[in-house]
């Protein structure tokens, strides 16, 4: 249940809503918008008699059941696009700018994450990607560096000011990946893995939020629910690509349909992974254009000096050159989705 106040409520109008949900014990979530006030109730419904309840409280202007499973998530709760700072300087989500994440699959050497940041950031990347710990299925391949990929990341960021972001695999590794890393990554195969989601939830750092390779949409927004139900709200949804059935010419199913469905669904900002999502550097290129055209708010695209002589996930791999070329077609794109969407605007308006 929601409770939406009028625009002019004041602060006392608010906290008069959340003393009374306390009094039905309630657990509230606030969400102060632009032009009002929003105050979710996280409880049993069935112990109070309906709605009227806080109706006729001064300053509410309505309130609403939310029927969907993923309140906080849902777009009955909060209408607009969410948009949050990242890094000092770096939003995501309904911003003008698409937000491009790049880097290798994993830290390798020192050398090589330096002179991957760096090529990122001339290319226009804004946030560096690398993972100093790897899932991996087979027990004896090359699964991170670990904390030395972590001190190395780091390095890298001090280097050249880009924000990490970093998959993070064991929740005692929690408070290490926290000192090092601004994004928490939730990897794909950890996306249900609930008590690691209620640690992260109570940790404050935006956590992007990997699609498992068999999750419905539903439960994809059932986890970002439990990270945010613990108090944490920067979630970043990411769509990485699905189980598929014929890996002979794709790794995974890109669900470019998934952004649409999320921007109606959620207020959550969507980002795409083209590169996991297909798993063949030759697809890259047509599903990053896919994603920017669906409306998502970002890509993660990975890259690497020597794919060909990657540790982990090469095929998938573009070089500088070639990550270079494709941010300038990126923003080709993105300036005439800008422009259409625009036109769209004026004519529904």
């Amino acid at each position: 249940m929601i409770v939406i106040m009028e625009p002019e409520a004041s602060q006392e109008h608010v906290n008069k809503v959340i003393n009374k949900a306390q009094e039905y014990g309630f657990r509230t979530i606030i969400n102060q918008g632009d032009l009002q006030t929003v105050v979710a109730l996280i409880g049993d419904e069935t112990k109070i008699s309906g709605p009227d309840l806080f109706e006729e409280l001064n300053g509410v202007r309505r309130v609403e059941r939310i029927q969907v499973p993923f309140k906080l998530a849902s777009k009955a709760y909060k209408h607009e696009d969410s948009v949050f700072e990242i890094y000092p300087g770096v939003k995501i989500g309904g911003a003008e700018d698409l937000l491009v994440m790049a880097g290798p699959c994993s830290v390798e050497t020192e050398e090589g994450i330096m002179q991957t940041a760096k090529a990122a950031k001339a290319s226009g990347a804004k946030v560096l990607r690398g993972g100093a710990y790897k899932p991996r299925t087979a027990p004896r391949t090359f699964e991170g560096l670990g904390e030395l990929g972590l001190r190395l990341l780091k390095q890298a960021k001090d280097e050249t000011g880009l924000p990490i972001v970093t998959e993070i695999m064991d929740i005692r590794d929690l408070d290490k990946v926290c000192e090092n890393a601004d994004i928490l990554q939730v990897g794909a195969r950890n996306m249900q893995n609930f008590s690691m989601l209620n640690e992260i939830g109570k940790a404050q750092k935006p956590v992007l939020l990997k699609r498992g390779m068999s999750a419905t949409i539903d439960e994809w927004l059932l986890a970002a629910e439990r990270i945010m139900h613990h108090g944490n709200s920067k979630v970043i949804l990411c769509e990485r690509g699905i189980r598929s059935f014929d890996a002979k010419y794709t790794r995974n199913i890109l669900d470019v349909s998934a952004v649409p469905i999320i921007k109606k669904l959620s207020h959550l900002p969507i980002i795409v992974d083209p590169s996991h999502g297909t798993g063949k550097r030759h697809l890259v290129r047509s599903m990053c254009f896919a994603g920017v055209a669906s409306g998502a708010d970002g890509l993660m695209i990975e890259m690497h000096p020597d794919p060909e002589n990657a540790l982990s996930d090469g095929p998938q791999s573009l070089t500088f050159e070639q990550f270079d070329e494709l941010m300038k077609e990126i923003r080709e794109l993105e300036s005439v989705m800008r422009k259409l969407n625009k036109t769209k605007n004026l004519v529904t308006a």
